[in-house]
Parts: C-alpha cells; sequence; structure tokens
C-alpha cells in the first residue's frame, strides 16, 4: 500500500512509523529483527531502510602504485526491504540515491522493487563520499535529487531509459527529503522551500524532514510550505539524545541547532544515563506537541537501536 493511502486510511489518526540502518557487513539478518521486534507492537505500517553508497579504499600494489578498490560495509536495501516485507508483512520504504550510482542501476533497481511488490520510494541525493569535500555524482549517475525524482516519474509513465513508451508501468509513491532548518547548502529557507515545491510539483506525494528538536521549527516550516503551494503530506523525522557526544556530532553531521534548555537538561546530568533519560523525556513532550499539531506520522530514526523509540512510543501511543 502506498503511504498516501495509510495515511488517508488513518482518518487523522497520528501513525507510527521508524527508520532502520542496513547492519554493517558480517551481521546476520537477525540483527535487523532484533531491531524490529521490539517497535512491532506499535503497528507501524511501513519501515524505511536507509541506502549507503560505496566507498573506496587504496590498496598499494607491489610496485608502489595504488590501486583504488570499491568497497560496500552493508548490505543492500532492496533485500532488505524484501525480508521484512516477507517477515512482518508490512510495507518497506527503501531510500534511493543518486551518489555512487548511475541512471541504469537506479533502473534496475527500480524494476527489482517493482518486481517484489514495493510501492514506496524516498528519492535523496545522499552525501558526498567520505574522501571528497563536496557531492560528485556518479558518471552516469544524477547530480541532484530532482533528477533522480524525474527519472523514477518517467518510469511511472512508462518511460524508461532505452524504450520512449513501454506497455510495462511502474506504480510508485514517492516521497523526498526536506530539512525545516533549511538544508547546509542552500542560501536561504526560502531558495530551499521553492526546491522542495518543484519536486511537488514534479510529482512528489509525501515529505520526510529531516530530525529536528525544536517543534516551533517544524511549525513554521509547514505553515510556510502550506503558503507555498505545498500541500502533501508532511513527515516529521524524529530521534532523542542519547548521549552527551551529541550536543557535538547531532549539530556537526545534520546542520542543525539544539535548543537551549535541551543542551542545559542534558549538561546538568551527572552521567551519561540520566542524559539518555532526559533526552527521551525531551522527545516524549515534543511527540505530544506534535501529535496536538495533527501530524500524519511520527516517524522515528532508530540507527538500529529500538530501546529509546519504543520507550517514547509507549509514552505516546
Amino acid at each position: 500500500m502506498k503511504i498516501t493511502q495509510h495515511i488517508e486510511h488513518a482518518k487523522g489518526k497520528t501513525l507510527f512509523s521508524f527508520e532502520l540502518l542496513p547492519p554493517v557487513k558480517g551481521q546476520g539478518i537477525t540483527h535487523i529483527y532484533n531491531a524490529i521486534d521490539p517497535l512491532m507492537e506499535f503497528n507501524p505500517p511501513f519501515i524505511d531502510v536507509t541506502s549507503h553508497r560505496e566507498e573506496f579504499i587504496y590498496k598499494r600494489l607491489e610496485n608502489g602504485l595504488l590501486e583504488q578498490v570499491a568497497y560496500s560495509k552493508r548490505p543492500g536495501t532492496i533485500a532488505l526491504c524484501a525480508a521484512i516485507s516477507h517477515r512482518y508483512k508490512v510495507d518497506t520504504v527503501p531510500h534511493l540515491i543518486c551518489g555512487g550510482a548511475t541512471r541504469q542501476e537506479i533502473e534496475n533497481m527500480l524494476i527489482d522493487l517493482q518486481f517484489l511488490g514495493i510501492d514506496n520510494v524516498l528519492v535523496l541525493r545522499g552525501d558526498a563520499a567520505k574522501a571528497d569535500s563536496s557531492f560528485i555524482p556518479a558518471e552516469g549517475g544524477h547530480a541532484y535529487a530532482s533528477e533522480l525524482l524525474q527519472q523514477v516519474i518517467n518510469l511511472n509513465k512508462g518511460r524508461y531509459l532505452h524504450e520512449a513508451h513501454m506497455p510495462s508501468k511502474t506504480d510508485f509513491c514517492v516521497g523526498v527529503a526536506a530539512y525545516p532548518e533549511k538544508h547546509f547548502e542552500s542560501p536561504n529557507l526560502k531558495t530551499d522551500l521553492s526546491y522542495l515545491k518543484m519536486k511537488v510539483d514534479m510529482g512528489a506525494e509525501f515529505i520526510v524532514t529531516q530530525m529536528f528538536f525544536d517543534n516551533q521549527r517544524f511549525f513554521n516550516f509547514v505553515r510556510l510550505c502550506r503558503e507555498s503551494g505545498i500541500h502533501v503530506p508532511i513527515i516529521p523525522g524524529l530521534k532523542p539524545i542519547t548521549s552527551s557526544r551529541q550536543l557535538t556530532s547531532i549539530p556537526k553531521t545534520f546542520h542543525i541547532d539544539l535548543p537551549e534548555d535541551l543542551c542545559d537538561a542534558v549538561k546538568a546530568c551527572s552521567n551519561e544515563k540520566d542524559v539518555k533519560e532526559a533526552g527521551i523525556e525531551w522527545m516524549i513532550h515534543q511527540c505530544r506537541e506534535l501529535l496536538a499539531f495533527g501530524v500524519p506520522v511520527l516517524h522515528f530514526y532508530t540507527m538500529g537501536n529500538p530501546e529509546p523509540t519504543r520507550r517514547i512510543a509507549s509514552a505516546i501511543f
């Protein structure tokens, strides 16, 4: 079922969903099941699975030259989505990224997803490779999420890379990312919203936001979206603070602000256990405000650790 259909069938009730990281290679599927099982009591209608680009290492040869070797640290998103759908009978939302993939490789992924009966995708540009200071598209790939979105929309119309019109059309419900505090590469929020509006006009049917810790930022963002003519569902992305290190790592990695009151609460803690408790309590309060605001879904970035999300969901659902 499509994300938009799940939201419509909920008739105004806020749904619960969460996002998983594929495990690092060497770990088995039970690692994923252990991350999902504690959260199934909250009846998530869908589960997101992130995607990760190939990275490169340089291997020194006997002649002294360096050979660039591609490697992947995590198993494939498509395989995990198939396994999750089969075991739990829930919809999955694979993330598709521009980074490290050609247009042909992306088309092949979409063909596989259609074959598996997966109805939803979230399209993202993805991060720059670790060795690059800025995002560099693969040769024959996409530079922007809007280009990747257009490829999915084209397949929904039966337009494949090498065939102008095919009798078999895909029917993906396509989501895009948004940033209540703006994307870090955008000069301002107005510019960021104009690109988001362009994606919705192209055919994006739902929006999932970057994590945030100040609900007023999200409320203002939703208001600006509606005033700009963006009327698709906007799903807030959420993640509790669980360690004191995150006071610096989260702003650095995700380019977002942390409220002063949250930082003060964390700094007042005498140990990491208390920090985790403070982060969970902040998120419970945040979620209750979002429920009162009427968000369609509370979407949690679990990062493979279900326990904080389980405690938050237990308090609010």
